[in-house]
């Protein structure tokens, strides 16, 4: 069973709203330009960094990335600005781009927020995020709706979007907590999921209850079927996004972009996750277009990537397919992916991790790229 939830728990890691649209406004005096025209295909990785990782270790890490044919790293540096600061020369030393990677709503261990323990998400059965965890121990899910843990959220990527030389800040864990784990991973551990279960429908706290009420003068408590209340659904995919649309403003005042990890496309998001990100302010998105963990074959890459870049068309926002690499064996299976992912209308595609990436595979994206020439 240990070993079970450890797979789960490093899944889940990597899975790791109505609805008002960007517009150009007087006000906005940011310099930061949202791309309209097509630019060249990028190639990015995720990335972990440490404070333990020397200077030189991390020269080389990116050093190989460079080489290996990739363009920007988005590093999760535990929203930690000053370890940010440390990194983002030594990438560019190496001529990479550096996205400034955060876990957002989900905030494990954050010892801030763990002195607030009414910040947290509630479930439907009633159990607080702070102490009882859906799915793995790391899933601390904060409120989006509550003023204090929104304000926290948003202090956060203030910190990190002041950071000289960053591309953007990327949002992560951007959405609730998985409504609906991915097909793939359901019958590893036992579970049916074949409607909206209680212990997994979050955010039911009394900021939250409250804020819906004044709206539309009912409890979602008391709906005899929560799954098809649409205000209900709405009120969170609203919630998400007024995060997200205040993060874009952030960002943008430090004449930075916002980015975000997302799950596969628009409707997908909705139903797994409330997240609807073609609805949201926002610069690009990196779906996590994970073939394997929804039992797909590879050509799915293509076309859930053609379903995101069709929803997002109109809105100013870039695409950038994510692909997994330990779902891959082959070479040729890698170059396909790639090639679906461009021919489908994304910008780039972007790997998880860097570190899962071999010598092999490296050579592989290396002459992809420059076959796109």
């Amino acid at each position: 069973m240990k070993s079970k939830l450890t797979i789960l728990a490093l899944a889940l890691l990597l899975m790791g709203c109505g609805q008002n649209k960007k517009t150009t406004d007087e006000s906005d005096t940011s310099s930061v330009s949202v791309v309209t025209e097509k630019e060249v295909f990028e190639f990015g990785v995720w990335t972990t960094a440490s404070h333990k990782k020397s200077d030189e270790d991390y020269l080389k890490e990116f050093e190989k990335y460079k080489n290996g044919g990739i363009d920007e790293v988005l590093i999760n540096t535990g929203t930690d600005p000053k370890l940010l600061e440390r990194i983002v020369p030594l990438a560019k030393q190496n001529g990479l781009k550096v996205h400034a990677w955060i876990m957002a709503m989900n905030r494990p261990g954050d010892t801030i927020a763990l002195k607030h323990p009414d910040w947290y998400m509630v479930s439907k059965e009633g159990n607080s995020c702070f102490d009882t965890r859906p799915y793995v121990g790391y899933y601390q899910w904060l409120c989006p709706t509550r003023e204090a843990s929104r304000n926290h959220v948003l202090g956060l990527v203030e910190g990190l979007a002041k950071v000289e030389g960053i591309e953007s800040v990327h949002l992560d864990y951007i959405r609730f907590p998985d409504i609906f784990l991915p097909i793939g991973l359901l019958p590893k551990y036992n579970l049916v999921q074949d409607e909206e279960l209680p212990e997994f429908d979050f955010c039911y706290c009394e900021a939250c209850i409250s804020a819906f009420e004044k709206i539309h003068h009912k409890n979602p408590l008391e709906s005899k079927n929560t799954a098809i209340d649409m205000e209900w659904k709405n009120f969170r995919l609203n919630a998400i996004k007024a995060v997200v649309d205040e993060a874009y403003q952030i960002a943008h005042n430090n004449n930075k972009r916002l980015t975000a990890a997302v799950f596969p496309y628009p409707e997908m998001a909705d139903h797994m996750v409330r997240q609807r990100w073609d609805k949201w302010d926002i610069d690009e998105v990196y779906p996590m277009i994970y073939h394997g963990f929804y039992n797909e074959e590879l050509d799915w890459i293509g076309y859930a990537t053609k379903q995101g870049v069709t929803d997002v068309e109109s809105e100013s926002i870039s695409l950038n397919t994510g692909i997994y690499i330990p779902d891959f064996k082959s070479e040729k299976d890698l170059k396909q992916a790639i090639i679906y992912a461009k021919e489908n209308g994304a910008k780039g595609v972007s790997f998880f991790d860097g570190n899962a990436i071999s010598d092999v595979f490296f050579q592989v994206i290396k002459e992809t790229k420059a076959s796109f020439k």
